[in-house]
């Protein structure tokens, strides 16, 4: 993942409830900062608030008394209860603050309940969460990925913050980009697609004529190709439900292993389909955070040029 470099400077010296926020002036070592920034607590209450979770460099919680600090980190500590961590084999927290969760998300699981499934969720894993800490937290929707798409996603963590993400979403998300693997090769190594997206009865989205339904446009780029399969990075400047899935199938090309819309084949027994960039400004400080995952393997592998690599 990369980040802004003005990124970390979103925390600067602002406590957080019972948070302290210490900002690192030169190289060092965590336990001998942490007592020296402590003076005033003995070693051994030092280490345990250390061992209990309490303390976080950037954000992340660590137990590793060697840590590594260096200058301009933020070091926190908690004199309240310590952070709680999150262990999960279908999500992955990726960044979190006072105000919002960043999250890697694998193709499988829900974003939210349905009325089959109610706690097999991103939703209902984060919630559990953040409740842990206190049982009066909890976390709010701002926006879903299906749920055989992979990659990152947000949630707000007050109706304030989700209030204002939500409110002013077009100029609050900066950048919105995908990668897929499709059928074929498109025509054009590059393009601009702009079409009508509605829905029937079915939940079955598709391209309408030019009046009705709501505007969807896309903006992608090939990345590698081998003919049978293109990866391509798709920039979305709209956010309709299954807006590449219904667009490359609109163009003759749908995403592999996208059955619903007009795939034909299935290479890698799920849909190729990843959230790989997340750039948000953030809604409390102004600055604009980067977040960013490698392209999956198997996307790469199911259009590499296998006659080019073996000569």
């Amino acid at each position: 993942m990369k980040r802004n470099s003005q990124q970390n400077r979103a925390f600067r010296g602002r406590p957080t409830g019972k948070e302290q926020l210490v900002v690192v002036k030169e190289e060092n070592t965590l336990l001998p900062f942490l007592l020296e920034a402590l003076k005033e607590h003995s070693r051994t209450s030092v280490k345990a608030m250390l061992g209990h979770g309490q303390i976080s460099i950037n954000k992340r919680m660590t137990r590793q008394f060697d840590a590594v600090l260096k200058p301009g980190d933020k070091v926190g500590i908690n004199f309240g209860r310590g952070k709680v961590e999150f262990n999960n084999p279908l999500l992955r927290i990726v960044w979190e603050d006072d105000d919002l969760i960043v999250v890697n998300k694998k193709e499988g699981l829900l974003s939210i309940s349905t009325d089959r499934v109610k706690q097999r969720t991103a939703y209902h894993f984060l919630n559990e969460y953040v409740k842990k800490s206190d049982p009066n937290n909890r976390i709010y929707i701002l926006h879903r990925l299906d749920r055989d798409t992979s990659g990152l996603m947000m949630f707000a963590k007050s109706p304030m913050i989700k209030e204002k993400m939500q409110s002013n979403w077009n100029t609050a998300i900066t950048t919105r980009t995908y990668v897929a693997v499709v059928e074929g090769r498109p025509e054009k190594d590059t393009d601009l697609i702009v079409s009508n997206l509605t829905e029937n009865r079915k939940m079955q989205v598709y391209v309408t004529a030019e009046g009705d339904g709501k505007e969807a446009i896309t903006r992608y780029k090939l990345l590698q190709s081998n003919g049978a399969y293109s990866l391509l990075a798709l920039e979305l400047e709209t956010g309709r439900k299954n807006q590449i899935r219904v667009q490359m199938q609109s163009i003759g090309h749908p995403v592999a292993g996208d059955v619903k819309y007009g795939a034909e084949t299935n290479p890698a027994h799920r849909l190729l389909l990843h959230a790989q960039k997340l750039y948000f400004i953030h809604p409390r400080t102004g600055e604009e955070m980067k977040f960013e995952t490698r392209i999956p393997d198997i996307f790469l592998t199911t259009t590499k040029n296998f006659t080019e690599s073996k000569k």
